[in-house]
């Protein structure tokens, strides 16, 4: 007895048109998440602006840290669970170190970050540590396989965009020389903005190792804050004279505690939309796409502070000239979008992850592309919202003793800053769900 129903085979160009449209709309994704970190990123610098009012950078940095441990544990309870960070480091434990070391190397490119400003201002500096956008570059190439394949044309506009942001910063450079300064050593917030820049930069190794392996960016940053509180606890401790100094100085600052402390949290959001950035378009496209955080930083400090005021206009000229030049480089490395063969390089790259490292390859290729079944997702327990309630008291306990500090404040520029950082927040969390459900 004969049927006439016929069986339905996959078509293999099908599957290749499907697999090709998700990965456009994961790039315009990671787009999207780039410049929403921008915005977030550059706000969480302005509580740095502290250490004009005596306050000692080490106590700034490491209350930012806490605010970041505080953020990094809580976030995860939020979005997805901690069973889930749980279930997910089962899958990829050896990353934990490579977590931990990432938070070690933020803590002191942070610190950094902290004496460029007291030295050379925010509108300075900002754009000077933004050279991380160079070593990423070297580091994506070298490492994971990123413009391999790509058109000859795009792998130059990238190599353009790194002259290009060189260029700015050697403008910017000149800007801090020509008496923007606020200390005596415009030098050393140069070398010290420098510096950071080159930390920042050789961070993103582990996350972009963490990314295509699978990990999700919300179980990565839970293990960077391990390495971050270490090591800046040390590096306060140390510099402070001892725990006993450095605890005095705590008690001391206690009023404006918190504001550091915010500005750690407000890290932490533009961090995680960096991280998903970095996951979708790679280090040499998400991170001078997050760079563009060199605007808004200028805009913080010239609008919002009021730095500058009564410079000359061969100095603006230099800081908005540098800012924008360094703007268009990250803009003409992050239009060269990656092509299939390029995909494909990072796939060869995943692989030979999954394979030194005894990973199950399907898990590594669906985790890639956002692709994680709900199903496999566990849910929320008592121990997440334990957690969220346990942040919102330690955010609302230093709250309720803090005070503005004396620093003159453009409330104007400020509201029309933080509704526009909202709005990014917003508009891409609403894409990472609706595309990844924050995978």
């Amino acid at each position: 007895m004969s049927s006439n129903r016929s069986v339905a085979m996959p078509d293999p160009d099908t599957d290749s048109v499907a697999k090709g449209s998700r990965q456009q709309k994961l790039q315009q994704l990671g787009i999207l998440c780039g410049f929403a970190a921008a915005l977030w990123l550059a706000a969480a610098e302005a509580p740095s602006k502290l250490v004009t009012v005596s306050i000692s950078p080490f106590v700034i940095s490491f209350m930012m840290v806490a605010g970041a441990f505080v953020s990094r544990w809580s976030l995860p309870a939020l979005m997805r669970g901690t069973s889930d960070v749980l279930a997910d480091t089962k899958q990829v434990c050896h990353l934990i170190v490579w977590g931990a070391m990432a938070g070690c190397l933020w803590a002191v490119g942070n610190t950094l970050t902290i004496l460029a400003i007291r030295d050379v201002g925010l509108s300075i500096a900002f754009p000077l540590w933004n050279c991380n956008s160079l070593v990423g570059i070297l580091w994506g190439v070298v490492l994971f396989r990123e413009l391999r394949g790509a058109p000859a044309l795009r792998k130059a506009a990238v190599v353009a965009g790194a002259v290009v942001i060189c260029g700015g910063a050697v403008l910017l450079s000149f800007a801090s020389g020509a008496g923007t300064a606020s200390s005596a050593s415009p030098v050393h917030g140069v070398m010290a903005a420098i510096g950071a820049g080159v930390v920042f930069g050789s961070m993103y190794i582990p996350y972009r190792k963490a990314y295509i392996t699978g990990m999700n960016p919300l179980t990565f940053l839970t293990y960077f804050t391990i390495g971050e509180l270490v090591t800046m606890t040390a590096i306060a401790v140390c510099f402070e004279g001892g725990p006993s100094p450095f605890w005095k100085e705590l008690v001391a600052s206690k009023q404006v505690l918190f504001w550091p402390f915010l500005g750690g949290v407000v890290w932490v959001l533009g961090d995680l939309l960096q991280n998903y950035a970095t996951k979708y378009v790679g280090i040499s496209r998400g991170i001078p796409l997050s760079n563009t955080n060199q605007l808004w930083g200028l805009l913080w400090g010239v609008l919002v502070f009021g730095e500058l005021r009564g410079q000359s206009g061969s100095v603006y000229a230099l800081v908005i000239g540098g800012s924008l030049l360094m703007v268009a480089g990250a803009a003409a490395i992050a239009s060269s979008s990656a092509t299939k063969d390029e995909y494909r390089s990072w796939e060869e790259a995943a692989r030979r992850e999954s394979k030194r490292y005894c990973i199950d390859a399907e898990y590594v290729a669906a985790r890639m592309e956002g692709n994680e079944p709900p199903a496999s997702r566990p849910g929320r327990t008592w121990l997440d919202y334990a957690i969220m309630a346990g942040a919102v008291a330690i955010f609302l306990y230093l709250a309720s003793f803090s005070k503005v500090p004396a620093i003159p404040i453009n409330w104007v520029y400020f509201t029309a800053l933080c509704i526009a950082m909202l709005a990014a927040l917003v508009g891409s969390g609403v894409a990472l769900w609706r595309l990844t459900k924050f995978d």
